[in-house]
């Protein structure tokens, strides 16, 4: 579930079971955490942890609603009575602000008992589900190499028959990324309404990932930076991305705008509308979306749990002031104030602002640092959608639904450019 910025608050992802998952993701990030923690047996967030990270999450923000997500590794594994603690938690503590709930899953342990719970206390379920069968088994297995797609679909299925609001994160790897329109009728004909693409980018370790036991490269690896064959051989090619989202764009603004979200175009329109990025990999600067892991350890970014980034102990630090930390600020500004020329000069700015940190390790043309790998991704998608974006919005200002660009699409005229 992608990180949003809401209001003027800041948020943090929960980790109540730290990295451990009940399945093997090829090309997962977060597992291989677990050597973080060499000599732990116990990846669960305890007692003591979670009361103290409900009260002051929920104390230290003056805000009208507080968001929470579990995420993990797997954030069943804790399991349903602990979710029940959460709630009656957040209930002791919400002094009069709404709480609202979101959990992301890979869906192979929900069962009648767990939707009972999540329709009862409102939560919002992210599903990680990659595409059809053949796509969603070729990373997505469990951990004798068994494949996990029907127990997924099965999860989505009981979803929708307990009405639980939902999305469908769907990692996009080298394989899928070829395929854009197969995973997207796919899950149009699963009925899903919410759909999130993630590209997967992984880099090869370097020095200091293979010290830690990491089997990913660190954000400060600079090893020949942007060289094709440094990315992971399950990370999408550059340009394929770009690739995939036009297609899909392509059939979703013609048939499915406002029955199909789409969240990555929805972000789009943000910034065509001239608002600010409620995603941060799409904002000016970054460092008000942050992680907790399972121990309480308090680190910048869920993409940045790393000794570097680690910000402190909620059991021994105060956790708005790790927020408004000088090292918190520093990391959060940073994505603006290493913005290479390229990218300052750039007519997509107001809609990428550079893209997420942990991507920028490709090179301008003037051999500058701090590119995104999917620079030219985003340049390519950001200009193919813009006539239908400034149709949007001149739609959204007279008062009408952003849908009716497939009747102006349909129309016997020539959209401009």
């Amino acid at each position: 579930m992608q990180k949003e910025l809401i209001g003027t608050g800041f948020h943090v992802l929960s980790k109540p079971a730290g990295p451990i998952c009940n399945i093997d993701c090829n090309y997962c990030f977060y597992t291989e955490k677990e050597a973080l923690f060499p000599k732990k047996n116990n990846f669960r967030m305890s007692d003591e942890v979670l009361e103290k990270f409900i009260k002051t999450y929920i104390s230290s923000q003056d805000i009208p609603e507080i968001q929470f997500v579990w995420q993990g590794g797997e954030p069943t594994l804790v399991g349903l009575d602990y979710y029940r603690k959460v709630v009656s938690l957040q209930a002791k503590y919400a002094g009069g602000k709404k709480i609202i709930n979101s959990l992301q899953t890979n869906g192979i342990r929900l069962n009648d008992e767990w939707c009972t719970f999540l329709k009862e206390n409102v939560f919002l379920v992210g599903l990680s589900l990659d595409g059809p069968e053949n796509l969603h088994d070729y990373y997505r297995v469990d951990k004798k190499g068994n494949p996990t797609f029907s127990k997924v679909l099965a999860a989505l299925n009981l979803l929708k028959e307990y009405e639980i609001p939902f999305n469908v994160l769907v990692s996009v790897t080298r394989e899928s990324s070829r395929k854009p329109l197969e995973v997207y009728h796919f899950l149009k004909n699963q009925g899903v309404e919410f759909i999130q693409f993630n590209p997967i980018i992984e880099r090869t370790p370097d020095e200091m990932a293979v010290k830690i036991g990491l089997r990913h490269a660190t954000p400060q690896a600079n090893h020949a930076e942007g060289q094709k064959d440094l990315v992971t051989d399950f990370s999408v090619e550059q340009g394929a991305f770009g690739n995939f989202l036009t297609e899909i764009f392509d059939e979703w603004v013609r048939n499915d705008v406002g029955t199909v979200h789409v969240m990555n175009f929805e972000w789009a329109l943000e910034s065509w509308l001239g608002l600010p990025s409620t995603v941060c990999i799409f904002s000016e600067e970054c460092g008000n979306a942050l992680a907790i892991e399972h121990n309480g350890d308090i680190y910048s970014c869920d993409h940045y749990v790393y000794p570097d980034y680690h910000l402190g102990n909620v059991l021994e630090q105060n956790l708005k002031g790790m927020v408004e930390s000088n090292k918190q600020k520093a990391f959060g500004q940073n994505k603006k104030s290493s913005l290479p020329k390229q990218c300052r000069e750039c007519e997509v700015k107001f809609a990428c602002h550079g893209e997420c940190p942990r991507h920028r390790f490709v090179r301008t043309h003037d051999n500058e640092p701090g590119l995104s790998y999917l620079c030219s991704d985003y340049k390519h998608y950001f200009h193919h959608i813009h006539r239908y974006m400034k149709v949007m919005v001149q739609l959204i200002e007279n008062g009408l639904p952003a849908s009716k660009v497939m009747d102006v699409i349909k129309a016997p005229i020539v959209i401009a450019n």
